[in-house]
């Protein structure tokens, strides 16, 4: 059977802008064509706006299908499977699966990072969405760097993130409420878990060399690096001269700046335009699109937040919708190295999402397609004409 096909009848989000009345045609996994190229099948958009599907540079929500509540585990496969669903439910068609790699027991260890990568391998084939490993690295986990370093030389990794929440998480041990988080998360009681973040800490002085070897290592296989809450610029500068060209989550107005001017991509959470403001009360991603020093927008620990955050942006004025959309499309796929995605275009990868904009505030996907294939369909919803 003839895999070609047309998506017609939408207003269409091209590179130089919005087009009512669009025309894409597909022939296998790529964009062959926009416009009248003849195609024997077609895919009625009518009504629909017509957009490059969302590419996710750091998605961790995946950890509570994993731990739904604390000390209560589901197997990994499962997890996956089920936030696979989520993912092109939301027009997600590019997921980075933002898995942690602590020196803490539990949800965020070595032996979880270990399944997890195994069991992303392992189903990458049946998921829906082009699944990759996104490794958030804490600094003080000073034993896991040999094994990444073996892991990038296979070519196990699509991202690398330096995080350093050690300091934090040794200050914040003395304050039941936010000891009552790591206990639960690493199953340890309050006691125990004081004196190993206590331990971890006594190493500290091994950490900058560790995370040279590393950041060194990452940039000779090409792995795009990031560095994770820069809190002022002369951190920004300290992880940019080691190659860290994601600046995720600035923690200030000029870190970002710092990192916008040097040319790297300044990464904040979707969910933080949703709610309007960061729950952590930190920065706000939406005045920074504003004045255009955040350029890549994650779904964080929200999913559905990627769909929903250009629509925010554009209808509080923040952005203009292409610009808004860019934010969830084209700039992370520039930002992590992929150029065969983000854009609807002839010679690009097949990543359209088709999404209903009637509902005031409340944006919905009709379908998705990933590499030319529908992965993701309202029943009855799009109508479909030889």
């Amino acid at each position: 059977m003839d895999s070609s096909f047309a998506i017609a009848g939408g207003r269409t989000l091209l590179p130089e802008g919005l087009v009512e009345d669009g025309r894409i045609v597909v022939e296998g996994a790529a964009i062959s064509a926009i416009g009248d190229a003849p195609a024997p099948r077609r895919w009625d958009a009518g009504g629909l706006l017509v957009l490059p599907a969302i590419v996710d540079l750091h998605g961790d929500a995946f950890e509570r299908q994993i731990m739904p509540r604390p000390g209560v585990s589901f197997a990994l496969d499962l997890a996956l499977a089920d936030t696979d669903r989520q993912l092109v439910s939301n027009g997600i068609a590019t997921a980075y699966h933002a898995v942690t790699w602590s020196w803490e027991p539990g949800l965020r260890s070595e032996r979880v990072a270990h399944a997890f990568a195994e069991a992303l391998r392992r189903l990458r084939p049946i998921l829906a969405a082009d699944a990759r490993l996104h490794l958030r690295w804490e600094t003080f986990a000073l034993d896991a760097v040999p094994v990444l370093e073996g892991w990038l030389a296979a070519g196990g990794l699509d991202l690398l993130a330096l995080n350093d929440h050690t300091p934090e998480m040794l200050r914040r041990s003395e304050n039941p409420s936010d000891l009552l988080r790591y206990v639960e998360r690493t199953g340890l009681a309050p006691d125990a878990f004081r004196a190993l973040v206590g331990s971890v800490w006594e190493r500290r002085d091994e950490v900058p060399a560790a995370v040279e070897r590393l950041a060194g290592r990452a940039g000779a296989h090409g792995v795009p690096l990031a560095s994770h809450d820069d809190d002022s610029p002369q951190t920004r500068r300290k992880y940019h001269a080691l190659g860290c060209r994601l600046c995720e989550f600035p923690k200030t107005v000029d870190t970002a700046r710092e990192a916008r001017a040097t040319g790297s991509h300044v990464i904040m959470g979707a969910p933080n335009v949703v709610r309007g403001g960061s729950h952590l009360k930190a920065t706000s991603a939406a005045a920074l699109v504003r004045e255009r020093l955040c350029n890549v927008l994650t779904s964080d620990y929200y999913y559905p937040s990627l769909l929903h955050a250009p629509f925010v942006l554009a209808r509080d004025g923040y952005a203009s919708f292409a610009e808004a959309w860019a934010l969830v499309s084209a700039n992370p796929a520039v930002a992590a190295g992929l150029s065969d995605r983000g854009a609807i275009a002839a010679g690009k990868r097949a990543d359209i999402v088709l999404v209903d904009d009637r509902g005031p505030g409340l944006p919905r996907v009709v379908a998705l397609f990933v590499a030319g294939k529908p992965v993701y369909l309202e029943r009855d919803a799009l109508p479909r004409a030889a």
